[in-house]
């Protein structure tokens, strides 16, 4: 069963489910609860409450499912945590249809309000959960048989790489490693491993062997003397859409940076920089999207304006179209309202400063209150940007600022924003430095992630803008 297939059963079962569910409770109010009330039978009505909640509940069970990321398409989801995951939404769903549907029944006494709800709560659970045990078994097993498996690379050749392919390959229970082969660190190919596995490159080449080999997961098993190679590694996957493991190290142990994901077969780590829940990814990007459509249409009366003055300037296009890098290192075309004089980089690339020529009169007004950052409302619902994110930068100065700060790289892990961390606390960067500086902010968003921090940095945007601090 792929991941197309296992997203379609879940979708599925989970209609049938909340249908059977609401039809299974509509008769029992008829049939049980209200004949307590009223002392007579009461009749199995089709009326129009059933038919809207035949039509609108199952759609909010799948809204609510696609938040807790039931339908991603992760295959490797644990069936303890699918167990939590259905108990607390469904719980959450089942208060929502509590008070949107159930409240407002006429009861003879609030008994009827906990039977209802018990019933409702406990059928709906079973009815989803059961089929969802039934295809994360399935999965599970197939897994553990080798008839799924997930392309795995290993980076390192020397004595843990030897001992750690063995494992896998003798591992009575698969984790669904497929070994696929190996890349050097250190350039050494003189190495055992090399007669068990396929030796694909050096790790300089990782991007060429992920992309060439369909890497699904990265398996760093390299030695101590290795350690600075590795951080190059791991800042290189970043742009990539891999699960990365390790095999774990006391003292990341006892810093708790990392988390087992599995109890049997070989002991491995993974490695994950970004902390924000999938459900919360989800409900972030509903709120940029919501967002953005309200802003535009909103500032559409001030667009209008801009564009008459930037137009009035020097006949020039309104907008401004540039390349920058966003997720998983894919080149997008940037919005902006044009606040410069046309031609302004014909003597190449060039960041811009307080008292830079180039900006027209209109420009500096508008970049003052950062009016030319608005149109990039469009990236956001292009799914390019979000509204709170690292703020993207040209290939350019990304490969100046990669050979002082490898670390940038993990910036690619999410979609760059409209507004950042960085630029709340720093400010637009003059130069390759202070664009590092700046990154240590940003750097720090992405451990520290949330909802709560988005709207944060937000108001915070919102204060600079009316302030007027955007030079």
């Amino acid at each position: 069963m792929n991941k197309q297939t296992r997203r379609f059963y879940y979708l599925i079962f989970d209609v049938i489910a909340s249908e059977a569910v609401w039809i299974a409770f509509f008769v029992f109010r008829k049939k049980v609860l209200e004949p307590e009330k009223f002392g007579i039978d009461i009749p199995v009505v089709i009326d129009f409450n059933f038919w809207a909640g035949v039509l609108f509940i199952p759609l909010l069970w799948l809204f609510l499912y696609a938040l807790a990321g039931f339908y991603s398409t992760n295959i490797r989801r644990s069936r303890l945590f699918e167990l939590s995951q259905s108990f607390l939404f469904t719980l959450l769903g089942s208060l929502i249809l509590f008070f949107a549907v159930m409240l407002d029944d006429q009861v003879a006494n609030y008994t009827y309000y906990y039977q209802s709800f018990s019933f409702y709560f406990i059928l709906q659970f079973c009815a989803t959960y059961v089929p969802r045990l039934w295809l994360t078994t399935r999965t599970y097993k197939a897994i553990q048989q080798g008839i799924i498996g997930f392309n795995t690379l290993i980076v390192g050749s020397g004595p843990k790489a030897l001992e750690l392919t063995e494992e896998l390959e003798h591992e009575l229970v698969k984790n669904g490693n497929r070994l696929v082969g190996f890349c050097t660190v250190n350039g050494h190919t003189e190495t055992a491993l090399a007669q068990k596995l396929a030796l694909l490159g050096k790790s300089g080449e990782i991007s060429r062997i992920i992309s060439e080999n369909k890497i699904e997961e990265v398996i760093i098993a390299t030695e101590k003397e290795d350690d600075i190679s590795v951080q190059k590694v791991v800042d290189s996957l970043a742009e990539h859409e891999v699960i990365v493991k390790a095999i774990p190290d006391l003292s990341d142990i006892l810093a708790g940076s990392v988390k087992m994901t599995s109890i049997f077969g070989t002991p491995l780590v993974e490695i994950s920089p970004v902390v924000m829940p999938e459900w919360q990814q989800t409900l972030k990007r509903l709120f940029d999207v919501g967002i953005s459509v309200i802003a535009l249409f909103l500032l559409a009366p001030l667009f209008l304006v801009l564009a008459i003055l930037i137009k009035s300037q020097d006949k020039g296009p309104v907008f401004y179209r540039q390349e920058r890098i966003g997720l998983r290192g894919k080149p997008f075309f940037i919005i902006k309202f044009r606040s410069m004089y046309m031609n302004a980089e014909s003597m190449g690339p060039a960041l811009s400063s307080k008292n830079d020529p180039r900006i027209t009169p209109i420009g500096r007004f508008i970049r003052k209150y950062r009016f030319d950052e608005f149109p990039q409302f469009i990236n956001v619902l292009k799914g390019e940007m979000s509204l709170v994110g690292p703020r993207p930068e040209r290939r350019f100065f990304i490969d100046q600022i990669v050979v002082k700060a490898p670390h940038y790289k993990l910036l690619h892990k999410v979609r760059p924003g409209i507004t950042s961390w960085g630029m709340v606390k720093y400010g637009y960067a003059e130069n390759v430095d202070q664009m590092i500086k700046r990154m240590r902010y940003d750097i720090l968003y992405l451990e520290n992630m949330s909802l709560i921090l988005d709207l944060r940095i937000l108001i915070y945007t919102v204060l600079t803008v009316i302030r007027g601090r955007g030079l």
